[in-house]
């Protein structure tokens, strides 16, 4: 396994590839055109074992100005890196870019290395170490060691080892989520897919599922090299080679991130703290840039959250509108560069790769959001996620606690839950207002608005948590407001008044309610509601006849096993047309239960056997 990723950087040919050759033995110049122009296109990776045993896992990259793209993808996530100065050439422009983007990219540790000592005198060399500490001081690394060295004759070479021997070792977090930008992809015989790269955070074990991103591929790892060397296990820091099954040559490249499954968003809208180079133009509006990410490459526009005009050498939070996903996390650092002429802008840290799109009336209120992020607040994040709420994994993994309350299978923020009651409250007197004959709604019926984010369940849990508060009052399958109650004006009490007077003259024989009212069903509803009446066959019965019913049927099955239809209207008095919707009202009941021509009592078990005696 790697102790430490080192990189290198520097202008083109100021010997970065012949100081690794000089170190490790091995030519990265691997490519025909790579040899015949004597520069570096591609990456190059070799191990060095340094005096205290530790392995660097060194990474070469090239310094041509069209490659700045490929120098970003090898200067991610290094630990330290060596930057080449010509000793004949001195400070050169691309020596000064690569300074701005491992300075983008936090790298933490710099050994400034003079090449070419052999081929300059003593006066010669110590105005170029001048002119580079010069640089140096410009830079998060004033004080980073300068090492004169000649790749030829060897001089400075066991110097610079001890230097690089004091570096320390790789500071990442192995109990993170595995993830790895893929900065090679082929297919070797006898194995299949191979994808290679330099892992970013976690750790990954042979056999594990992986997933591609963008896009949420599946795959899985079956076998796995660091340096050559078979692993079990490669862990953050290390340059990985992982052999995968399930997953075509064609869905892979430069790129791709390999991931714990789950963890990583494909973001297109990302919010972020964006730093401009000094040496860069000023900027308005919303600019479109390239952002380079890993060993991704996207385009996209830069929205300015917190400032009008982003002037050189300042600091502002930005949203990236991308064209493409950009798998990222927060707190993963990006360069960003003009299209053309393509230079280096400026560069910045991920705050939030799930990030809602900005309106301009909201800027200030995400300002302060991302602000707090930048402080630690996770809580904004599930903030954030507003009404759709986040899972608990989704909410493990960003905010990191418990938070929020649980609807359901998910969790809500302060701001949805009131959103939430406002809805409520607000559907319920509307449909008070429409319906104002009706003492409850369904509870299916305040469902509406931004209530519909929730499933059924989390909606029935969010209700029982508003009755309990006693914001709104649940009775069986229906919801109202507390306040709520129905008002009758003068002729409904009268109407209401007589029906109930003529039900209860009819008894068992049901009453047609009259059809003289346009709110008739709503007045008949509302008895109903209130537990005075009854509609059985589609004629009114008062509640307490229809329990006189119920004990008498009671009675009855206490010396009868069965009741037969003739038995019933014998019982009751009535005759087919009303003691048929009766019957079927006592098995809607409970009371009784059919089997075949028969009622039984609803307890009896015998479900197939009519009884022979039913009439006594």
């Amino acid at each position: 396994m790697s102790d430490l990723v080192l990189g290198t950087a520097g202008h083109v040919d100021h010997g970065k590839t012949s100081l690794v050759r000089a170190l490790t033995g091995v030519d990265l110049d691997r490519l025909p055109e790579e040899r015949a122009r004597g520069i570096t296109i591609t990456l190059g990776f070799v191990p060095l074992v340094l005096p205290d045993g530790r392995t660097a896992g060194l990474v070469d990259v090239p310094g041509h100005e069209k490659l700045v793209r490929t120098m970003v993808s090898g200067a991610t996530g290094l630990d330290a890196a060596m930057l080449c100065v010509s000793a004949v050439e001195g400070v050169m422009p691309q020596t000064r870019e690569h300074l701005d983007v491992l300075a983008l990219l936090q790298v933490p540790k710099l050994v400034a290395v003079l090449t070419m000592a052999d081929q300059v005198d003593s006066e010669l060399l110590e105005l170029a170490e001048d002119e580079l500490r010069s640089v140096l001081r410009e830079t998060p690394w004033a004080d980073a060691p300068i090492v004169a060295t000649s790749a030829v004759t060897r001089r400075g070479l066991d110097d610079l080892i001890a230097v690089l021997a004091t570096l320390p070792s790789s500071a990442r977090d192995l109990g993170a989520p595995f993830r790895m930008p893929v900065d090679r992809a082929f297919v070797r015989r006898g194995f299949g897919t191979v994808v290679t790269g330099t892992a970013w955070a976690g750790r990954l074990a042979d056999g594990s599922e992986v997933e591609l991103a963008p896009g949420a591929a599946r795959a899985r790892v079956r076998g796995i090299q660091v340096h050559g060397a078979a692993v079990a296990e490669a862990h953050a820091g290390s340059r990985t080679a992982l052999n995968l099954t399930g997953v075509e040559l064609d869905d892979l490249g430069r790129g791709v991130w390999v991931c714990a499954p789950g963890v990583v968003p494909d973001a297109r809208v990302i919010d972020a703290r964006y730093r401009h180079l000094a040496t860069a133009p000023a900027l308005g509006a919303e600019p479109g840039v390239t952002v380079l990410h890993g060993t991704r490459e996207v385009t996209g526009r830069m929205l300015l959250v917190d400032v009008a005009v982003l002037e050189p050498g300042t600091e502002c939070l930005v949203q990236l509108h991308l064209a493409e996903p950009l798998p990222c996390l927060p707190g993963d650092r990006f360069v960003v560069r003009r299209t053309s002429p393509a230079t280096t802008l400026g560069g910045g840290v991920v705050l939030d790769p799930w990030a809602p799109v900005l309106r301009r009336r909201r800027l200030a209120e995400a300002a302060e959001e991302l602000r707090r992020l930048e402080q630690g607040d996770t809580g904004v994040f599930l903030e954030r996620a507003g009404t759709d709420g986040l899972t608990e994994a989704q909410l493990l993994g960003r905010v990191g606690r418990t938070a929020g309350t649980r609807l359901g299978e998910r969790r809500y923020g302060d701001a949805a839950l009131r959103t939430f009651r406002e809805a409520l409250a607000a559907g319920l007197a509307d449909r008070h207002r429409a319906e104002p004959l009706a003492p409850a709604l369904n509870r299916k019926a305040a469902w509406l608005g931004p209530l519909r984010a929730l499933d059924e369940r989390a909606f029935l849990a969010f209700l029982e948590s508003e009755a309990a508060a006693q914001r709104v009052v649940v009775e069986g399958g229906r919801v109202r407001l507390p306040d709520w109650q129905v008002l009758l004006d003068v002729a409904q009490e009268a109407w209401c008044t007589s029906l109930l007077h003529a039900a209860g003259k009819a008894a068992l024989d049901g009453f047609d309610a009259p059809t003289d009212r346009a709110d008739r069903d709503a007045l008949l509803f509302l008895l109903r509601d209130r537990g005075q009446i009854d509609l059985v066959g589609g004629r009114v019965y008062t509640r307490a006849h229809l329990e006189r019913l119920r004990e008498t049927v009671l009675a009855y099955f206490q010396t009868h096993s069965g009741l037969d239809p003739g038995a019933f209207k014998e019982l009751t008095g009535q005759s087919r047309r009303t003691a048929i919707p009766l019957l079927e009202w006592l098995d809607a009941s409970g009371v009784t239960r059919r089997v075949g021509d028969a009622r039984v009592r609803a307890s009896s078990q015998n479900d197939k056997t009519v009884p022979a005696e039913t009439s006594g």
